[in-house]
């Protein structure tokens, strides 16, 4: 991965200001407010794009009146959640302020929701305290495999290649984590856009294994508006991947 520069409303009056059609709230997402306006991404309204890049992301812009939003998602990131240590799935997201008002953009309020899960609705992960856990993790299993080598000596060449692994795997990720994941920012005139990776844990009783395509509701609360980005892995319409190599 690489850097780069919600419940919705029951009011009909915000249907015309919205960029799609508004979705029902999810019963398993009850931290949001009903009566705040959503506007949602649909391909086919004025405003909301679509488009694939070579890099393997999907990409996903809405554009109101004061508010720009690029929502990139790795187009093979189902595949890749399992392949971590700590098991999350990633979005990158860019905001860009298009009025005089000052934007609020509070990574901590993003939520992911996993339709086909029960609905089940993630906050976004902070970005130190993950950091520290992989570091507290990390650290643990040190222990644990020196404990284990000290009673079987004779695996001491196996653990250890293990253990290495891991942590130059872990340092890899909270760098990452460090220099990549979204801040909390005010945009304005002299700072109109902000940009970073978005990082959601899986970790839940209500997460199984994955469908053989997932339907998810990415929700960026926004000065008093809620933006939502639905999406599906793999994409519909049997959209084909290039990546480049």
């Amino acid at each position: 991965m690489r850097r780069a520069s919600a419940a919705s409303v029951r009011t009909v009056w915000f249907v015309v200001l919205t960029c799609g059609v508004l979705g029902a709230a999810s019963p398993a997402s009850p931290a949001h407010d009903k009566k705040i306006p959503a506007a949602r991404w649909d391909e086919q309204t004025p405003g909301c794009t679509f488009s694939q890049g070579m890099d393997g992301k999907l990409r996903y812009g809405m554009s109101l009146a004061d508010v720009a939003m690029v929502v990139a998602v790795d187009a093979q990131e189902l595949e890749k959640v399992h392949r971590r240590h700590e098991p999350f799935f990633a979005v990158l997201l860019e905001v860009r302020s298009r009025g005089q008002q000052a934007i609020e953009v509070k990574p901590d309020k993003i939520t992911l929701e996993f339709v086909e899960h029960f609905q089940v609705e993630q906050p976004a992960l902070d970005a130190d305290n993950f950091s520290e856990k992989i570091q507290n993790d990390a650290d643990a299993l040190n222990d644990q495999v020196a404990r284990e080598v000290k009673k079987n000596p004779e695996k001491k060449a196996e653990k250890e290649s293990f253990v290495r692994a891991y942590l130059k795997d872990s340092a890899e990720l909270q760098e990452f984590v460090g220099k990549n994941s979204l801040r909390r920012t005010q945009l304005d005139g002299a700072n109109p856009e902000t940009s970073g990776w978005v990082l959601f844990s899986t970790k839940s009783k209500w997460i199984g294994g994955w469908k053989k395509q997932e339907e998810m509701i990415l929700r960026v609360p926004v000065n008093g508006k809620i933006y939502e980005f639905p999406f599906t892995l793999p994409p519909k319409g049997g959209r084909v991947m290039l990546r480049k190599r």
